[in-house]
């Protein structure tokens, strides 16, 4: 009679950490930007809430109520919007934005022939506005600042719930992976801080 084997543990699938672009990249991704202000606008929205390129693009000019700063959002996949007060750096880069858009009804964003910007124009912005603030190119895609935002919001704030919200998850669990990548930053110092000595008695 032959023993039943034991069951073998299935491998767990390590999570990969997606492309995000450290803080000070932000800074200098959105110096670039400085001489368009559409592109200005567009990349300072865009990393601020969260959004995929996609989403960008359903944002309507009566989407932006400027009286009271907010805009309204509408998610994809499954993701939920809302109306959300907007930062002072959104504010201002929409208000110079507006200045130059005519107001004609239609997409807040706008190509010189009128039409809503494509993703693939917005994948293109990317690529180029990454290079001129040399920003390694793995980076240069548009999903990264949505990474990013969530990334940064979670090593500045311990609120997972309103940074879920703030991000449009209705899984809590697409919010914690954010969670883990700050931790693993803190890790990661925190083993620099060991190899390097630092706090060792000196007697």
């Amino acid at each position: 009679m032959e023993l039943a084997q034991p069951a073998k543990k299935k491998k767990r699938r390590q999570q990969t950490i997606p492309a995000y672009l450290t803080e000070e990249e932000i800074s200098r991704l959105l110096r670039a930007t400085r001489v368009n202000p559409r592109d200005r606008a567009i990349f300072t929205v865009c990393y601020h809430r969260g959004l995929r390129a996609s989403e960008l693009g359903l944002i309507n000019l009566d989407d932006y109520d400027p009286e009271f700063g907010r805009l309204t959002i509408r998610r994809l996949k499954g993701s939920r919007g809302g109306e959300y007060p907007l930062t002072h750096a959104e504010k201002v880069a929409l208000g110079a934005w507006l200045r130059e858009r005519d107001k004609t009804p239609g997409p807040l964003f706008i190509t010189q022939k009128k039409r809503g910007i494509s993703r693939k124009t917005l994948h293109g912005l990317m690529r180029r506005y990454c290079e001129i603030a040399h920003i390694h190119k793995s980076k240069a895609h548009m999903h990264a600042l949505k990474h990013s935002c969530g990334t940064h919001l979670s090593s500045q704030s311990n609120d997972i719930v309103g940074i879920q919200d703030h991000m449009g998850h209705i899984a809590i669990q697409n919010t914690m992976k954010y969670v883990q990548i700050s931790s693993k930053r803190r890790m990661d110092f925190a083993q620099g801080l060991e190899r390097s000595g630092w706090g060792l008695s000196r007697s």
